[in-house]
């Protein structure tokens, strides 16, 4: 019972601890700005500024920026699913030359920094003609190699019977792929949409650098107008902050049930 308690105790720690961050950005969201920047150590507001949250979509076009970082999210997030699952299913139960070779290569594009890529994509984008534009948010993030070798992964964890009786009934690689194997492995399907989704959503230095305009900006970039020369509006900033976080933990509790099994399955099968 005593080792029950104490765990119990630790793991209350540890939420608190965890949720600390999140309380905090709520509670200054809801101060005055001399409140916010004091060095109090008050929690809680002395009173309640809800007009905040109608500032901020005063002082930026946030409608705007929802809309283009859902817009881009979703669309990410098709693309990603569809290659993850094509490639995946391919790695895990198609036979062709350079299988290995191409699969390892994949791989190593996840050791390779972002930040290394940076210039020569910003790059391409100019010449292709897509700054400013939606294909440049969306296109470079159309395929994952984790989302590819998480599928693998849930594919080959899939019993050879299903493969086998499929073939003997004469279904195709495309036919099986999307009726049979696609809605076994689709805890894996979720978590891989959530993963790209949230990439997408969170993305702030490549849509800052291929756009310039405010009717491109995603809603991290416009976290960064309440920062200026004349100081930091930390009220205004915390109350868009929490705006913008709400939408990534609704989607995942939502998701929650399927992304745990997805990393669990990929964690231990194939």
């Amino acid at each position: 019972m005593k080792a029950r308690v104490a765990l119990y105790a630790v793991l209350a720690l540890g939420a608190a601890a965890t949720m600390f961050p999140f309380v905090w950005m709520v509670m200054t969201a809801l101060k005055t700005l001399p409140e916010a920047t004091s060095m109090s150590l008050r929690l809680f507001p002395e009173q309640w500024q809800w007009a905040n949250f109608a500032d901020v979509f005063r002082a930026a076009p946030f409608g705007r920026y929802f809309f283009n970082s859902f817009l881009v999210g979703l669309t990410v997030t098709g693309a990603v699913i569809v290659t993850s699952l094509m490639a995946g299913y391919a790695f895990a139960r198609l036979q062709f030359p350079g299988k290995a070779v191409a699969f390892a290569v994949i791989l190593a594009t996840m050791m390779v920094p972002f930040e290394v890529t940076l210039i020569p994509n910003f790059v391409l984008i100019r010449k292709l003609g897509w700054y400013n534009t939606y294909a440049a948010l969306i296109v470079p993030w159309c395929a994952s190699a984790f989302s590819i070798f998480l599928m693998r992964q849930a594919f080959m964890g899939l019993p050879n019977d299903y493969f086998d009786a499929a073939k003997v009934d004469g279904c195709g690689h495309l036919r099986f792929l999307m009726r049979i194997a696609a809605p076994l492995v689709k805890p894996a399907i979720v978590t891989v949409g959530l993963f790209a989704f949230l990439g997408s959503y969170n993305s702030l230095i490549w849509p800052l650098v291929v756009t310039s305009e405010d009717s491109m900006r995603v809603v991290q970039v416009g976290l960064t107008v309440f920062s200026g020369a004349e100081g930091v509006r930390l009220q205004l900033l915390m109350c868009a902050s929490t705006i913008v976080i709400l939408p990534t933990v609704a989607l995942y509790f939502a998701a929650q049930k399927y992304f745990l099994e997805g990393s669990l399955a990929a964690g231990i099968k194939g």
